[in-house]
């Protein structure tokens, strides 16, 4: 019967993914209001050892080193980088969520984890105004009417760990090698560290690119884009998955169902950098899956694909 439920909990929790949903966990920051971060991120849920090796010279929020299953981690107060009383983990107990970004490990260290919940896209709202442009904050949704606010932990772990935005020589090489000029890239992320990250990627290649925040902003970009015979201006297209109102596996079904978008090239490009969500990116249609953020892996996959449109185009194809 426990073998049963695990296969249902599997099964539920896959067809998310397929349904615009997602699992959130909720916890508590010591200003104790409610965050909420993406079930797909943690790894694991741990008590904050006693035992941190501090690091020399490390950003001030980073407390220092633990030990998850036999190696280091960093362990971030996520709540102090967003100027709150630090957590006294040595005095009293706290949590450390254990999350993987981009094929890398991070202990994020709350207050105390709350209640899973089960959210539709639908439900969460991208927040607007001066205020929220330099923010952490990337969108908020309500439960039992309390709110409920999504960080952005991209932003974070690039003020605080950084994230390499060159593309190396070899791969510039290559580029300047290719008539880029009838070529545009369109990225959709909902993140802003995301997105000036991918813009820099792109503008050292020199190619036309053009970067939206929300998935229905994207489409219906590229609906409008069609030119009278039907052909979009764009080579590839570059997709989260973690955004407001429509995630980035809704987003992929939608452009490869329709049959005037379906032949342009789509990579997801997120920081659920797991064989999981690359099954479902493929399973909706993707054409490719990338992790955040390297930068040589979105210049070559560029590259690859300005390559065979332009011997499409030669062949008289395209």
């Amino acid at each position: 019967m426990a073998q049963d439920q695990l296969f249902q909990e599997i099964d539920q929790r896959t067809n998310l993914a397929m349904s615009n949903e997602f699992e959130m966990l909720t916890f508590l920051l010591t200003d104790s209001q409610i965050y909420g971060l993406n079930v797909f991120k943690i790894i694991e849920i741990i008590e904050t050892p006693k035992l941190i090796t501090k690091v020399p010279h490390s950003h001030p929020n980073v407390k220092g080193e633990i030990d998850f299953r036999g190696r280091p981690i960093t362990l971030i107060d996520i709540g102090e980088y967003l100027g709150m009383p630090p957590i006294d983990y040595a005095n009293t107990i706290s949590y450390v969520l254990v999350c993987e970004y981009s094929n890398t490990t991070q202990g994020l260290m709350v207050k105390e984890p709350n209640i899973l919940i089960t959210k539709s896209w639908d439900d969460i709202i991208k927040p607007e105004g001066e205020i929220y442009e330099s923010s952490c904050l990337t969108a908020m949704t309500w439960h039992q009417n309390q709110p409920i606010q999504l960080l952005d932990v991209e932003k974070i772990l690039n003020d605080i760990i950084g994230i390499d935005t060159k593309i190396s020589d070899e791969a510039i090489a290559r580029v300047k090698s290719l008539a880029t000029e009838d070529h545009h890239i369109l990225a959709v992320d909902d993140s802003k560290a995301a997105c000036e990250l991918t813009r820099l990627v792109l503008s050292q290649m020199g190619i036309a690119h053009t970067v939206v925040s929300s998935a229905p902003k994207a489409l219906e970009l590229l609906k409008n884009s069609l030119d009278p015979q039907g052909r979009s201006p764009y080579t590839l297209i570059f997709t989260d998955i973690e955004m407001p109102v429509m995630d980035g596996f809704t987003f992929t079904r939608k452009v490869k169902s329709d049959p005037q978008l379906a032949k342009i090239f789509l990579s997801v490009h997120s920081s659920l950098s797991n064989k999981s969500n690359e099954e479902k990116a493929a399973n909706a249609g993707a054409n490719d899956f990338i992790p955040k953020f390297t930068p040589d892996n979105i210049c070559n996959l560029v590259i690859r694909q300005i390559e065979k449109a332009e011997q499409l185009r030669s062949n008289g194809v395209a």
